[in-house]
């Protein structure tokens, strides 16, 4: 099965650095959430890796929040 890498198609997996230009956020915040369970996260050798799905929920969880 052939994986589409074009510049187009979304990343799925977020390095801190790109999680935070998402999210508008520093560093030490993205890691105290990934710490405290708001921001999931997975490891990869020694590379911790933010599925966009997480971005996503973290988003709606703000949202819900603000309600």
């Amino acid at each position: 099965m052939a994986v589409d890498l074009s510049p187009t198609t979304e990343l799925r997996l977020y390095r801190v650095a790109d999680a935070m230009r998402q999210l508008g956020l520093s560093r030490s915040v993205i890691y105290e959430l990934m710490r405290s369970g708001r921001l999931r996260s997975v490891k990869e050798g020694r590379t911790r890796l933010i599925p966009a799905s997480a971005i996503r929920e973290y988003i709606a969880l703000l949202e819900r929040e603000a309600a």
